[in-house]
């Protein structure tokens, strides 16, 4: 019998499968035992072609040549990882092999690595899927007991497939299309671009919010305060418009005596928080400690792989499956020091584990499960400090969904004075139930630095014991300015709340349920949107904040609108959903793909002439031949018939028709004539000698 090779998706997930399956033999590449071989791919080793692969002359940027569309979308080796696909294809094309098993990461985008490499390798032979959520060696040996035939995945890679090349047809044909007609390189995505349309849009209502001052008049009864109010449209308005009618006021009640007019008590009942998906614990990590995106997903992943301390992190799922139950009670007992060992212990000490469909509901499990801690022993001491921050986070969250309902009472009491209302407003926490675990943060797992309290409403305050037509003294009146406010600035926190839930910017409402399952990009794809954003110059961090750039703020204003729309993404992601579930051809998305780029390279062309980028005097890779003469802010571009100015729609007039001297002297005009006469003004040639001056114009001197 043949071995078995097992291609990973990191080499340090290679090696913990590698242990588990006795294999310690190290080679180039892999490591080898009795029945496996382990190798492992370093994120993607194939990819698709690029443009001038199919057709050299793509490799200059041209109008006319767009939009390019390959009759078949080829692949080839990554340059930069080329030997480690070399090794992985003489391994699994070897006479020793039998078989393969598929134990990249459990999703969409690791079911296309290995279904690239597999391709590319152009290998015949069967293979089965590793699915685990776990990288402890039990999850590990479960999952080679329980291996699926590979092709239970083969929805699952035409999914990935044509999301791969959609995103290749819009990406390339967008962003040359409209590069080309700015000579400007702008980079456009289609989800990239929907988000920086988020960011634009909340700056754009910034700028056009009208500020307005107001007034509120504030008394206080010497152990409490309230804030006068009139009832508009069915709710309490303590806005007072003109300062002089809020100074009278005040003035009206000061030492006056008061009436409790009404109390009224409100009991909450608030329910643990769900499990952490990835977006969830990015968010949280963002508010409390100022993590990037990215720099969660990053701590993440090597508490995931290195440290074994929590579960697979690129889920979208906030609920564990059924088959957990068994391993829940083992978790708990891995948390018994501190400082979690009291609440570990009060929830295994409890007569049965609180388990409600809040926790464990299959049905709302996808590919993966919610991120938990893991069973196996632990070392915290030897974590970094930001891995003991996330993984705070994480034990935090997985004991507080066991604990009961935080339970608090609301008080609102309203005094009458004089013909005025005020309003008090307090809250007394009859239970901390769940709010226990966050109510102290600050220990040794945090290093010092502490998750902060839930934040306290402004309004809370603690009030004495009132009663009804209880009578109480205003010992001061005061009026306080303010100013209404305008939408607040994006952070990453609430722009991945955007992003997930980028359903309540669509108006169609089948669309918007199937954002609401998706949104826009993945919880795995999610942070590294937001650093392209950055590293493009769209847009830029401001403290905690994200501010779109003049550049991002212009490419929305010359983008159509399903380019920016969060509905396009939208209609994508139901169609991969399709073609998962097997109730789409692939075909069928990808030719309405094929139909929305010959659009937007069509939109592209109608160029909008009041819009000029900073960096449009700037060279457009293989397109440019110099600065044009005439306006100074162009680059000369070449089509099949002329030389001529980037800014021809702006009115530039600059142009060399390529054929002029042929017929009476023979010659064409060519690349290297325009730019010796761009960079000196004139050339030698076989011919004779060739002279051109902005003010005169081209001439030939034969010789």
């Amino acid at each position: 019998m043949g071995k078995i090779v097992v291609i990973a998706e990191k080499p340090s997930v290679a090696r913990d499968i590698a242990r588990v399956l006795s294999c310690g033999t190290q080679g180039k590449g892999f490591i080898s035992g009795e029945k496996y071989i382990v190798t492992w791919a370093v994120g993607h080793l194939a990819t698709l072609f690029e443009p001038e692969d199919y057709d050299i002359r793509f490799k200059k940027w041209r109008f006319q040549d767009l939009p390019v569309i390959p009759d078949t979308m080829n692949i080839k080796p990554v340059v930069q990882t080329a030997e480690q696909f070399e090794t992985i294809k003489k391994l699994i094309n070897s006479d020793e092999v039998d078989s393969l098993v598929c134990a990249t990461d459990s999703g969409r985008e690791g079911e296309l690595i290995f279904r690239y490499i597999y391709l590319l390798s152009g290998c015949p032979k069967p293979f089965k899927r590793l699915w685990i959520s776990s990288m402890t060696d039990d999850a590990i040996k479960a999952g080679f007991e329980n291996l699926k035939d590979g092709s239970e995945y083969d929805l699952l890679f035409q999914s990935a497939r044509c999301r791969s090349e959609a995103d290749w047809l819009v990406g390339i044909n967008a962003s040359r299309a409209f590069s080309i007609m700015y000579n400007s390189n702008l980079s456009i995505g289609r989800v990239q671009t929907p988000t920086l349309g988020i960011i634009v849009s909340r700056q754009k209502e910034i700028e056009a919010f009208d500020v307005k001052n107001y007034f509120e008049v504030v008394v206080s009864y010497g152990n409490f305060n309230g804030v006068r109010f009139i009832e508009k449209n069915s709710k309490r308005d303590t806005a007072v418009l003109s300062k002089e009618e809020a100074e009278k006021i005040a003035a009206k009640v000061k030492n006056k005596i008061g009436v409790v007019s009404k109390l009224e008590l409100e009991e909450k009942q608030v329910p643990p928080p769900l499990l952490y998906d990835l977006t969830e614990l990015q968010r949280d990590a963002n508010k409390k400690y100022g993590f990037s995106a990215e720099k969660t997903l990053n701590i993440l992943q090597d508490l995931y792989e290195k440290r074994k301390a929590v579960t697979y992190p690129r889920t979208d799922s906030r609920y564990l499956s059924e088959d957990l139950l068994k391993v829940l009670p083992k978790i708990l007992k891995r948390l018994l020091f501190n400082p979690y060992a009291e609440y570990a212990e009060r929830i295994i000490k409890s007569e049965k584990l609180p388990i409600s469909k809040r926790i464990v509901d299959g049905s709302k499990v996808t590919d993966h499960h919610a991120i938990i801690p893991t069973d196996a022993n632990l070392n915290v001491s030897s974590f970094s400090d930001d891995e003991k921050l996330i993984f705070d986070l994480v034990a935090r969250r997985f004991l507080a969904v066991f604990y009961p309902y935080y339970i608090y009472t609301l008080t609102r009491a309203i005094v009458s004075v004089d013909g005025e209302s005020f309003i008090s407003k307090g809250k007394t926490v009859n239970s901390l139930g769940w709010m226990e675990l966050y109510d102290s943060n600050c220990d040794s797992t945090t290093s010092g630095k502490s998750a902060k309290k839930p934040k306290k409403n402004e309004e809370e305050q603690i009030l004495p014991e009132l009663e009804e037509n209880m009578k109480v003294s205003i010992v001061n009146s005061s009026v306080v300015a303010k100013k209404t406010k305008p939408p607040a600035l994006y952070t990453e926190a609430t722009l991945l709340s955007a992003m997930e839930h980028a359903g309540r910017f669509v108006e169609d409402e089948d669309l918007k349920e199937h954002l609401k399952e998706g949104g826009l990009g993945t919880p795995a794809t999610r942070a590294g949107i937001i650093e392209r954003l950055i590293s493009v110059g769209y847009m830029k961090r401001t403290g905690k904040s994200l501010v779109p750039t003049p550049k991002g703020i212009k490419l929305m204003d010359i983008l159509p609108s399903e380019l920016k729309s969060p509905e396009t993404t939208g209609k994508w992601e139901k169609g991969l959903t399709s073609i998962y579930k097997g109730e789409m051809k692939p075909e069928f998305f990808m030719q309405s793909i094929v139909r929305y780029v010959n659009y937007l390279v069509k939109e592209a062309s109608k160029i909008h002439k009041d819009i000029e980028f900073e960096d449009s005097n700037q060279r457009l890779k293989s397109d440019a031949f110099g600065i044009c003469p005439i306006c100074s802010k162009g680059g000369i571009l070449e089509n099949t018939k002329s030389f001529y100015c980037s800014r021809w729609r702006q009115g530039c007039r600059f142009s060399f028709w390529k054929n002029v001297f042929e017929k009476d002297y023979g010659f064409l005009i060519d690349g290297k004539i325009v730019k010796s006469l761009m960079s000196s003004g004139m050339i030698d040639i076989e011919a004779g000698r060739l002279i051109y001056k902005p003010s005169e114009g081209l001439k030939f001197i034969k010789r």
